[in-house]
């Protein structure tokens, strides 16, 4: 019998645990190390989903794991008012390689940080109404969680006051079409302001977007929509927030996924890959925000802002990100794993569309790939298949699209790795379509 079944673990994970989303797998992880988890058969699973999303130097990485143990023996949290060498080392590095957003402040996960940007936004303009995407997922908590529409909205009761979407523009599935069948963004993005100018109250405050939305499908804004996307808000007194939980710190290609398109957001919120798998996250902004919102009396007093340990953490993800030129090899892991899935891609009609940058790749699984009808039961089938050989890939069921793999492995990953995974997932995809 496999260890992964013993029974008194599970009676217990049964009679004990609250479920709050997807059932679990039925492993027992017992270590991780480098890209792999280890489950207590010990059979190593290669990990393309980054943990959380958020492994980005994979498991148990040594200078993680000294940093760790040195600022533990030194200070690991403190009262919330006081500072530390480590984060106001962090603020100033941070600061640095994202010119314009001067002003950080260090909190702890990516939904509280999208809560403190939202809190900001309204506090600075004035306003209170926040317009995000139809795909978006910003975090679990109230104005987070109001901002979120790719899943978790039926039976909570009211969203905030104020709570706006449009359609995030899909090239794979386009609403509004060119003579050539292409992507019209700015028509489809014209037309969605439109219907946001008809809706407000004239307090409008921000919209709040990933530069590519990864829960709803990796989406990536086409090059020029997020210059036009800050167009529009500046007309209309809004303030631009973008979430990089996913995208930030090296996994597209740039450090920050706005810099591909020269756009600096007003507020950018980090999460995930800053803290490598460790409960950290950050707000960005101007000196002219900052200044103002601290003017009107801004509060966002939580237990761990401005933590030592995280912070310290997150001074060695940018050390190591630097030091193993981590950034420039997302760019190359990435298009070595987009081109093998572009091969498999002409083997298998399942495979509608590939998309994403660097590091972070969508593979969408159609039933065929004249009529793209969303194969997501599919999807599931090569998930389960690929786990069996070795491999973690999550997939993404929304209405509407076919089942998205979110491929997301840490930058650490080897080409070896990326041959590994493309061969499971060809004898995964094989297995399932037969």
């Amino acid at each position: 019998m496999s260890l992964n079944d013993d029974p008194a673990f599970w009676n217990r994970a049964n009679d004990h645990l609250i479920r709050y989303g997807s059932a679990f797998e039925k492993l027992i992880i017992e270590r991780a190390e480098g890209n792999y988890v280890y489950d207590a058969d010990g059979r190593a699973i290669l990990d393309f989903t980054s943990g959380q999303m958020s492994a980005l130097l994979g498991h148990s990485h040594p200078d993680i794991v000294s940093t760790v143990n040195k600022q533990m023996a030194t200070v690991a949290h403190l009262f919330s008012g006081m500072l530390s060498r480590p984060v106001v080392d962090l603020a100033s590095r941070l600061a640095e390689l994202a010119p314009g957003l001067d002003r950080v402040m260090l909190v702890t996960t990516g939904a509280e940080s999208n809560e403190a940007a939202i809190r900001m936004a309204k506090l600075v303009t004035g306003g209170h109404e926040i317009v995000a995407f139809a795909q978006s997922w910003h975090g679990m908590t109230g104005a987070a969680a109001s901002a979120t529409y790719s899943a978790g909205r039926f039976g909570y009761g009211p969203a905030s006051v104020g709570s706006f979407v449009i359609p995030a523009p899909d090239t794979y599935r386009p609403r509004f079409t060119n003579a050539d069948g292409s992507l019209d963004w700015q028509t489809e993005l014209d037309d969605a302001f439109r219907l946001i100018d008809c809706q407000t109250s004239g307090k409008l405050a921000a919209f709040i977007a990933e530069p590519i939305l990864s829960s709803g499908g990796i989406i990536e804004l086409p090059l020029g929509y997020l210059a036009a996307l800050k167009k529009k808000c500046e007309e209309r007194g809004m303030l631009l927030i973008l979430d990089e939980a996913q995208t930030g710190v090296g996994r597209t290609g740039t450090m920050f996924a706005f810099q591909r398109d020269g756009v600096t957001p007003d507020i950018m919120s980090l999460s995930k890959t800053l803290g490598a798998g460790l409960p950290l996250a950050a707000i960005m902004t101007s000196k002219e925000i900052e200044e103002k919102a601290h003017e009107r009396g801004f509060l966002f007093y939580t237990t761990h802002v401005s933590d030592p340990l995280p912070a310290a953490i997150g001074n060695t993800v940018l050390d190591v990100v630097a030091r193993d030129g981590l950034v420039e090899k997302a760019t190359e892991r990435g298009a070595q794993m987009r081109n093998g899935l572009l091969e498999l891609q002409k083997q298998f009609n399942c495979i509608g569309d590939i998309r994403g940058r660097g590091l972070l790749i969508g593979l969408e699984v159609v039933k065929d790939q004249e009529t793209k009808a969303p194969g997501y039961e599919l999807g599931t089938k090569i998930m389960e298949e690929a786990m069996q050989r070795g491999l973690s890939m999550n997939v993404v069921k929304l209405p509407g699209m076919g089942g998205v793999f979110r491929i997301a492995p840490p930058l650490t990953v080897s080409a070896e790795e990326i041959d590994k995974a493309l061969n499971i997932i060809s004898d995964s995809m094989a297995a399932a379509t037969k």
